[in-house]
């Protein structure tokens, strides 16, 4: 008898029909931004790993392939050929001739995760909004970085990342227009650019990299009159 009249008041339920709308948001870098794409030779050892297959041990590092696998190529996602190095006087000069990107994934993350800042539970944003397309390019020159850092019990190893200094991301999100606004959207980006960021090193984990604001109007008269 509970299941019947369950069953009726569903029925009885009056659902309002899904109105959705699109739009373009651009961010601005406001620290530099750290790439950490997973490279197929992390994964492979990873899988070999869990699989118990036999390995032939620590290989020799490769800074040059480590630059390129950081990054992801826009838009497949995939890892970057080494047919795309430019190679300038030294390895602080090198970079890309290809368009690089970054997984939408992240970026939604930054904004989901700031909307308890803002009052919000996370699967009321997760559910309000989604980004277009599984990667997003990246307006930026990436130039190989050097770090120091501390790995298992402490020791010392080297990685080879790309770095991209000044950079910007426009992307397009189609919103549920029952559940949140453009402007609502935008302060949530905001809010992720300032307190979780993007990429390595970012504030939500203890770093200060891939911090950035979202671009309006006034923003970028100042920055045109800055230049």
């Amino acid at each position: 008898m509970a299941k019947a009249k369950t069953t009726e008041a569903a029925q009885n339920h009056e659902i309002p029909a899904l109105e959705t709308e699109q739009f373009d948001l651009t961010i601005i870098g406001d620290s530099p931004l750290l790439a950490h794409a997973w490279s197929e030779k992390a994964k492979k050892e990873m899988l070999d790993k869990q699989m118990q297959v036999a390995t032939l041990g620590k290989q020799p590092k490769n800074p040059e392939q480590d630059f390129l696998t950081s990054m992801y190529h826009y838009p497949s996602g995939k890892s970057i050929s080494p047919d795309y190095l430019v190679k300038g006087g030294s390895f602080e000069e090198m970079t890309v001739s290809c368009e690089t990107g970054f997984p939408s994934v992240g970026l939604k993350s930054a904004a989901v995760t700031a909307a308890v800042d803002a009052g919000m539970f996370k699967t009321e944003a997760r559910r309000a909004f989604h980004i277009d397309g599984e990667f997003v390019r990246i307006e930026g020159k990436p130039t190989p970085r050097e770090d120091m850092v501390r790995v298992g019990q402490g020791t010392a190893d080297l990685r080879y990342r790309a770095e991209y200094k000044t950079w910007r991301i426009t992307f397009r999100i189609t919103y549920n227009k029952r559940s949140m606004s453009p402007a609502q959207i935008a302060n949530l980006f905001n809010l992720g650019g300032f307190g979780v960021g993007i990429g390595e090193w970012r504030p939500e984990k203890d770093g200060e990299y891939g911090r950035f604001h979202v671009l309006t109007k006034e923003r970028e008269e100042e920055a045109e009159v800055e230049a």
